[in-house]
């Protein structure tokens, strides 16, 4: 048997980051309220553009990519996979996150004498995708199972899980003093699609048989829990209902559920500051729509006698692989529940040191030459998201500067599942009070994006008044 289904390649093939560490930091943006809101707020109010205030997609590998797989190198096709389903590990995976900004806005509060409190607000929706590499999958379907007897195959090994969410937030920052920031965001999810199956166990393995030549034997314990898709790929669904469908759940019509987020900034004196913030401490509960599918026990499948003979009356070819098919159905029953489950949000962690310096001073008075503050500043940042076999990591130093009034820059580089060399690059510009921001990653595979170990992009376009420089 040499033949794997392309899905588990291509999954491998493809993987997205949550990871904003261009943006995070960024404070003349204000979506940067979104990574910790206890950052530092330069404005006195802002709304943003809707549905181009924050678009952010982008993609990667921690395994093989296209071009390793596709490239016209002179390498035959069959070694390529080969190489892609032995060098990838459990552990490579396959993730997808993108977010839309709907509407977005934020003002200052405060007393007469001192507006040192804020509050911004907004919907957005979000798709987030992750499928862990199938290894003993892959390898059971490249190689079969003739030559793998007695070889024990971990059914445990496929874990994924998909939603896609509207989230409505509103958030609370604080400028206590002149050195200590907090912030708290508070959301409510609204789920219009999810599919989790990440708790599987089990395992598969050939042996010698008694009745035939083999016995296979499955010890199982897989589910697939799903909910907002039964009534979607209904037989009796139009595109008309399933679109109103959709937009009743992006505002808050579907499976509810609560998180926040919180965080701090703190200047330790004029030139050095450490800030952090943990996101989406949350859950959705799932009531609506739910349909659940699993299989659980021990099952010895013993195949089909007699083998079809090559001519004349008896079992045919068609008949010996329909058997089968009706044995395998016969013999898994996927039992079909409708039970609410809940799933908890991927909590992520930003942290990051911040070191200033380069003030303006004139020549003439040696004096500060305006108070915008430093124009430059550099850092560490550290970057965690839980998911569900382990976390992921990555560390970015970067480079800010302030070019002129009104346009700030922003280079990063980072290490993370993805690669060691991961060199970004951002800007945002106001053209009077209309502020657009534009970022992207990984600069150095876009020569050669099908063999880019991760590539992303953020925009938005914002109307910021009275921005203030620190």
């Amino acid at each position: 048997m040499r033949k794997i289904p392309f899905f588990f390649i291509l999954i491998s093939c493809f993987a997205i980051s949550q990871n904003k560490q261009l943006l995070y930091g960024f404070s003349e943006i204000p979506q940067s309220l979104l990574l910790n809101p206890g950052g530092k707020v330069t404005n006195d109010w802002y709304f943003g553009i809707p549905l181009l205030s924050h678009i952010h997609v982008n993609g990667g590998t921690s395994g093989t990519t296209v071009y390793d797989l596709f490239a016209n190198d002179g390498i035959n096709f069959n070694t390529k996979l080969k190489n892609a389903v032995y060098s990838m590990k459990p552990s490579d995976f396959l993730t997808f996150n993108e977010q839309i900004e709907v509407f977005s806005g934020g003002f200052k509060i405060g007393n007469a004498f001192e507006k040192n409190q804020y509050v911004s607000f907004g919907l957005y929706q979000e798709m987030d995708v992750i499928a862990y590499f199938p290894k003993d999958y892959a390898i059971l379907a490249y190689e079969g199972n003739q030559s793998n007897i007695n070889r024990v195959f971990d059914a445990g090994d496929f874990k994924a899980s998909a939603e896609v969410i509207s989230v409505f937030h509103v958030g609370y920052n604080k400028k206590v003093n002149d050195d200590f920031t907090f912030g708290v965001r508070g959301k409510i999810y609204s789920s219009i699609m999810n599919i989790s199956s990440t708790k599987n166990n089990g395992y598969f393995v050939t042996v010698n048989g008694t009745n035939n030549f083999y016995d296979h034997i499955f010890n199982l314990d897989l589910e697939v829990q799903t909910s907002g898709i039964a009534s979607l790929t209904a037989d009796n669904t139009d595109s008309k209902t399933v679109v109103k469908d959709l937009k009743k759940r992006l505002f808050l019509g579907g499976d509810l559920g609560l998180g926040f987020d919180i965080g701090f900034t703190y200047q330790l004196n004029k030139q050095w500051m450490v800030d952090g913030s943990l996101q989406d401490i949350g859950f959705i509960s799932h009531s609506k729509d739910v349909e659940n599918y699993s299989v659980k026990g021990n099952y010895v499948f013993e195949g089909v006698n007699p083998i079809f003979p090559e001519s004349g009356a008896g079992q045919t070819a068609e008949n010996y692989w329909n058997d089968i098919k009706d044995n395998f159905n016969d013999l898994f029953i996927a039992d079909t529940t409708y039970n609410k489950y809940t799933t908890w949000r991927p909590i992520k962690l930003n942290a990051s040191i911040n070191y200033a310096f380069g003030e303006k001073r004139s020549k003439v008075c040696d004096c500060l030459f305006d108070k915008s503050g430093y124009q430059n500043a550099v850092g560490l940042q550290l970057f965690a998201i839980n998911r569900p076999l382990q976390p992921q990591l990555a560390l970015t130093a970067y480079y800010y500067r302030r070019l002129f009034k009104g346009l700030q820059a922003k280079a990063t580089y980072t290490i993370d599942s993805y690669t060691f060399h991961n060199i970004g690059f951002g800007i945002s510009a106001n053209l009077g009070p209309i502020n657009f921001y534009l970022m992207a990653d990984n600069f150095l595979e876009y020569q050669n994006i099908y063999n880019a170990q991760s590539v992303s992009l953020q925009l938005g376009f914002n109307y910021i008044f009275t921005k203030h420089e620190d």
